[in-house]
C-alpha cells in the first residue's frame, strides 16, 4: 500500500508542475473618452482589461450618467480622464455612484491625465458665464497634439507599473514601441503638414486648438462666438466677411454639431464644409489613434490645397 500512496503523490506532484500556471490578474482600466482608451491598451496590452464611456461621435461634455457606467468604475483599478473640468458634467456623478476608494480623488487609481500636458488657454482672471462655456484651467482637447499622445503613453506606463509591478518590462516597451509608430506616422504626414502650414480656416469650437498648433494651420474664426454659444445672425455675417477676407476655404467642425449652420456659412462665402472626427471612434472605420490623425491631416491637407 505504501507503494500506491508513493505514486500517487508522485503523480500529482507531476500534474501540479506540468498543468499551466493561473495567468496573472489584469488591471481593470475605465477611461473617460476612447482616445485615452486607444492609448491606455496600446501600454497596456494583454496586461489590463480596458473600457471607455464617451463613444468618439458623442461630445464628451455632455454624457449620460448611465448606472452601467457605475459598474465599470467600481471594480476599476485605474479611472484615467481628460480633466481640466471636460467631464465636470458627469464624472462625479459616477464616482460617488461607484464608491470605489482606489479610484476617488487621492487614490492611486484616480488619475488626470491633463497634469502631464503643457496645456493651452489657461483662463487668467475672473470667469462667469457671459463667457460661455470655457475650461478656465485651459482647453482640454489636448490629445490632437500626437506629441501629447506620447506624454499620455509615458504616464499610463508610470501609473500601470506602480499598480502591476511585475509589467513593468512590458509597459515601458509598449509605451515605447507607440511612440515610435506616432514618429513613423508623422513621418509620412510630413508632406501634408508642410501644405497645411499657415492656411487660414474656419473651426466650429475652440477643440481643434491643440490640432492647429500641432498642423500649422491658422484659425481665423470660430463659428461659436464664445465656447458653447449658438452664433447669431450678425456674428455669421461677419464670419462670412472674415472668410472672404483671409480666404478660408474650409470650415472645420465635429459629426456632432449642427452642420446646416456651417453650410449656410459656406454657401454665403465659397468655403467648404469639413467635417473631421475629433476623436477615436468619431465616424465609421477610424478605430485607431494614429488612423484617426492620419485621416484628419490628409482630409485638411485636400481640402485646404
Amino acid at each position: 500500500m505504501q507503494w500506491i500512496r508513493t505514486l500517487t503523490a508522485a503523480g500529482v506532484a507531476l500534474g501540479l508542475a506540468l498543468a499551466p500556471a493561473p495567468a496573472a490578474a489584469q488591471l481593470k482600466v475605465v477611461t473617460s473618452t476612447t482616445d485615452l482608451h486607444h492609448i491606455a491598451s496600446a501600454v497596456g496590452g494583454a496586461r489590463i482589461r480596458a473600457t471607455h464611456i464617451a463613444e468618439g461621435y458623442q461630445d464628451p461634455h455632455f454624457v449620460e450618467a448611465k448606472p452601467s457606467y457605475v459598474l465599470q468604475l467600481r471594480d476599476a483599478d485605474v479611472f484615467a480622464f481628460v480633466g481640466l473640468d471636460l467631464e465636470v458634467g458627469w464624472m462625479s456623478l459616477l464616482l460617488e455612484g461607484a464608491r470605489n476608494s482606489r479610484i476617488m480623488p487621492g487614490g492611486a487609481g484616480h488619475v488626470d491625465v491633463s497634469r502631464v500636458i503643457p496645456v493651452l488657454d489657461v483662463v487668467v482672471g475672473p470667469v462667469d458665464r457671459s463667457q460661455g462655456d470655457v475650461h478656465p484651467l485651459g482647453n482640454p482637447h489636448y490629445w490632437l497634439d500626437p506629441s501629447n499622445a506620447k506624454r499620455i503613453a509615458i504616464l499610463f506606463q508610470q501609473v500601470f507599473s506602480g499598480q502591476d509591478p511585475a509589467g513593468r518590462s512590458t509597459y515601458a516597451a509598449n509605451a515605447a514601441e507607440f511612440a515610435r509608430r506616432v514618429d513613423a506616422a508623422a513621418a509620412g504626414w510630413a508632406a501634408q503638414l508642410a501644405r497645411i502650414e499657415g492656411k487660414p480656416v474656419v473651426a466650429w469650437h475652440t477643440s481643434w486648438r491643440y490640432f492647429a498648433q500641432y498642423t500649422g494651420m491658422n484659425i481665423v474664426g470660430f463659428v461659436e462666438p464664445k465656447p458653447g454659444v449658438p452664433p447669431s445672425a450678425q456674428h455669421l455675417a461677419g464670419l462670412v466677411r472674415t472668410i472672404q477676407r483671409t480666404g478660408a476655404k474650409v470650415i472645420i467642425m465635429e459629426p456632432f454639431y449642427d452642420r446646416r449652420v456651417a453650410e449656410r456659412i459656406a454657401s454665403l462665402s465659397g468655403a467648404k464644409v469639413l467635417v473631421l472626427p475629433p476623436s477615436v471612434g468619431g465616424i465609421k472605420g477610424i478605430d485607431d489613434y494614429i488612423e484617426m490623425m492620419r485621416h484628419n491631416i490628409a482630409a485638411l491637407a485636400a481640402a485646404v490645397a
